[in-house]
């Protein structure tokens, strides 16, 4: 009988460390893109996020909420640029989210802020901190977060991230998002 209670709690205890593990990178995602914001807003201008966001939570109490869509295998998540321009689109799937270009955009993978951000600190920050729970056995290898990106003459085609895990949807998404919007505003400045 006892030993049943001490079972039980060792197990409580294990659920509790793993969610804790998950919400713990969770956050640091959350930090890691607040960060980036905050600079990009100290960048862009010096008026007070509130004012710049007024605008929009306005419009959006305006909006009537619309029932969700049935759920689907396959989830397609539009990626679009503020002015609503759309850059490429995010397909989910189970534990593997694929971003395709859209037909009419052309992303080199060498224009900033691809690499350093999106591949180096977001993707790549995600898989180390994966490979270091499978190296503390807190994780199986093959849950681990990997990528995958395909590009033909550095023109981005394709890219493939498995075992992303449901809390990294959205950053992956946003901070996606983000990334090809400023890549495509730089190749727009520039033709």
């Amino acid at each position: 009988m006892e030993e049943e209670k001490i079972r039980k709690i060792a197990q409580l205890r294990e659920m509790l460390e793993e969610r804790t593990e998950r919400l713990e990178v969770e956050l640091d995602g959350m930090r890691t893109l607040l960060s980036f914001i905050n600079e990009l807003l100290l960048e862009k201008s010096f008026r007070r996020a509130e004012e710049m966001v007024k605008p929009a939570v306005a419009e959006a109490a305006k909006a009537m909420p619309q029932p969700p869509p049935p759920k689907e295998r396959v989830k397609t998540v539009p990626l679009k640029t503020r002015a609503g321009e759309l850059l490429a689109n995010l397909y989910v799937e189970d534990d593997l989210m694929r971003i395709a270009p859209a037909p009419d955009k052309r992303f080199d993978v060498k224009t900033p802020p691809f690499t350093a951000f999106l591949v180096q600190r977001i993707l790549g920050k995600m898989r180390d901190r994966d490979q270091e729970l499978v190296r503390e056995g807190r994780m199986m290898p093959e849950e681990a977060l990997s990528y995958d990106i395909r590009e033909e003459e550095d023109v981005l085609q394709e890219i493939m991230i498995r075992n992303f895990h449901p809390q990294r949807e959205r950053e992956l998404r946003s901070a996606t998002r983000w990334t090809l919007e400023k890549m495509y505003e730089k190749t727009q400045s520039s033709t």
